[in-house]
């Protein structure tokens, strides 16, 4: 027995391992495509599988969603008109456990989008080692230019779409880039009004990221950002750093990005520049980051903020930081960006914010990249214990949620840290080989059907 529970001793087993990258995509019949979100994640998959021994047949069964949900749904605008909109759910894995995933309103939204990030929420659910499969969805639509009452309307109407494809035990979303608390007060009571009668006692937990009225959990807002500080806490010592006296950039300042600017400032750290798609803003004394995160949500964005210069993207790149932290979308951080960025560690609070070729010159400068999947899991954390609280009626506080949150990620950063030791290699490749081993172990035990 080798220490990944396979026998080799077996003649046809040790054929069935063999295997490659380039093989299982010409099985699948895959080419790879540039600015692929999908075959990025894929690649990177494909490329620790071997390393860690999973199985041909598991990379085979990982390599491509389940099921792959496409809905067309009309929504009364509220200048009486009709407009088409476009929804996606990916359902990745679920060996783990019932699908979980966010839900995104955002203009370019697409298919290939939702399954890159559907299998890295695989990936992430294993990581942490949580009862979840991956999943990911959304609508093609831009929330800033809807009005509230339009908002509901897409909410409904999407919900209504697929609710036959989730479900408490099934597939279980939550909020996302562009939704909310709010967003999933809707999603939940439309699926309330579309179950039937003997299952709507379960309704509650079929979504996650709720308003605490409605049994959302206590600390969910600040989850993501709560968890990638205590990945930090965890992990900054190991290249000789603390956060008290550290000095930060912020690339994204919505709810991600503007919680984790605020905690860390709590602990002595100190904001010097923030972008979003509005402009950039520097001063290197320091900004007050709840005046910033004000500033945002009464003018949209950074802009303008009266504590800063405004400064050209460059010139935000080359800030002389410790700590630089994307949170916004995926591949912001290109090769081109990497050479500019003045820190001595990259911590992705965004889900996979970097580009293969970015991260190889951040490797190259001596740059340290904490990866997405660990950084920020935080919220997948959150609904974890939302879902296990739904289901047993026990209440959570926020000084509870916090302290199991803190286990999971701590546990998860020491899980990394020790697979980067073991097997010899970069941050991001030990975090998805960690992640893979689970699942091999879990697919080995199940076998495959029939």
């Amino acid at each position: 027995m080798t220490r990944h529970g396979i026998d080799r001793s077996e003649p046809v087993r040790t054929e069935r391992l063999a295997s490659s990258p380039a093989r299982i995509l010409e099985e699948l019949e895959i080419v790879p495509e540039p600015g692929s979100l999908y075959h990025q994640v894929l690649q990177q998959v494909l490329a620790m599988a071997p390393v860690v021994g999973m199985r041909h047949e598991h990379q085979l069964m990982f390599a491509q969603p389940k099921n792959e949900i496409a809905v067309h749904f009309p929504v009364l605008m509220d200048d009486g008109r009709h407009r088409i909109f476009t929804g996606y759910r990916v359902q990745h894995n679920n060996a783990l456990g019932p699908y979980k995933g966010g839900l995104r309103y955002h203009p370019h939204v697409t298919l290939d989008q939702m399954k890159g990030l559907a299998m890295i929420m695989s990936l992430k659910c294993s990581l942490l080692r949580l009862p979840f499969g991956g999943a990911k969805g959304g609508v093609r639509c831009n929330p800033r230019e809807l009005g509230r009452d339009e908002l509901m309307r897409v909410t409904r109407r999407f919900c209504s779409a697929i609710s036959n494809q989730i479900g408490p035990d099934y597939d279980i979303p939550g909020p996302g880039v562009g939704t909310d608390s709010q967003t999933m007060a809707w999603f939940v009571d439309t699926f309330a009004q579309t179950t039937p009668e003997h299952g709507r006692q379960d309704t509650t937990r079929a979504v996650t990221g709720k308003p605490v009225e409605l049994g959302g959990v206590p600390g969910r807002d600040r989850a993501s950002a709560m968890g990638l500080v205590m990945v930090l806490e965890e992990m900054l010592p190991d290249f000789g750093m603390q956060l008290r006296g550290l000095r930060f950039s912020m690339l994204g300042y919505g709810k991600v990005g503007s919680w984790t600017a605020r905690i860390l400032e709590e602990r002595g750290a100190t904001l010097v520049a923030a972008m979003d798609d509005t402009g950039a803003v520097r001063n290197d004394r320091g900004l007050e980051a709840g005046e910033l995160a004000e500033h945002v949500h009464a003018q949209g964005g950074v802009r303008g903020f009266a504590q800063a210069n405004a400064v050209e993207r460059v010139d935000f790149l080359q800030a002389p930081v410790d700590l630089f932290i994307p949170a916004a979308l995926e591949n912001m951080i290109d090769a081109e960006s990497a050479s500019l960025i003045r820190a001595r560690v990259v911590a992705e609070a965004a889900s996979l914010p970097t580009t293969p070729e970015g991260e190889e010159v951040l490797l190259q400068r001596g740059v340290e990249v904490l990866p997405s999947i660990l950084c920020n899991a935080g919220g997948l954390v959150a609904s974890y214990l939302e879902w296990t609280m739904n289901k047993s009626s026990h209440q959570l506080t926020a000084a509870e949620m916090e302290e199991r949150l803190g286990l999971q990620m701590t546990e998860a950063a020491r899980r990394v840290r020790l697979a980067r030791h073991r097997l010899e290699t970069d941050l991001r490749s030990a975090a998805i080989g960690s992640a893979l081993e689970q699942i091999s172990r879990v697919h080995q035990l199940r076998g495959v059907f029939p």
